[in-house]
């Protein structure tokens, strides 16, 4: 064998092994979700309840707003992020015995459900947009 093909095969090996892991993080982070806590319903049942809970509640206005605020997820993470944030919202909705979900839902939702670095840009985009972001600092914070 020359070396040329010996480094090849090295590097193939290489990246199918981080490929996989890579792969299997995820598979495993999504069996956890699927595993059924103390109440005996999983994170996946509960997304699943609240969704179906609030399915009417939605108006055009709030189903754009969330679909803009999930703009900058990547495409393939795109679907299961708009899932869990509209799962947070409904729970939001539900709990405040709403009628029908209103962009401060979303706003407070996407607050709640998403990491405090994906937080820069839900003001940067609330700025652009021109709304006041005030009554959500303590969220923010939190």
């Amino acid at each position: 064998m020359n070396t040329g093909f010996s480094i090849f095969i090295i590097g193939w090996t290489f990246l199918l092994v981080g490929l996989f892991a890579i792969g299997g993080y995820f598979m495993f982070r999504k069996f956890l979700k699927s595993m059924p806590k103390q109440d005996g319903k999983s994170e996946l049942d509960w997304q699943d309840y609240y969704i179906e809970q609030t399915r009417s509640m939605w108006t055009d206005e709030t189903l754009r707003f969330l679909n803009e605020l999930v703009e900058p997820v990547p495409q393939l993470f795109r679907d299961v992020a708009r899932r869990s944030i509209a799962a947070k919202i409904g729970q939001i909705a539900l709990e405040e015995k709403a009628t029908t979900i209103s962009p401060e839902h979303v706003i407070k939702g996407y607050i709640v459900a998403t990491p405090k670095r994906d937080h820069k840009w839900l003001i940067a985009h609330l700025q652009e947009k021109q709304i006041n972001y005030a009554p959500y600092e303590k969220y923010l914070k939190a």
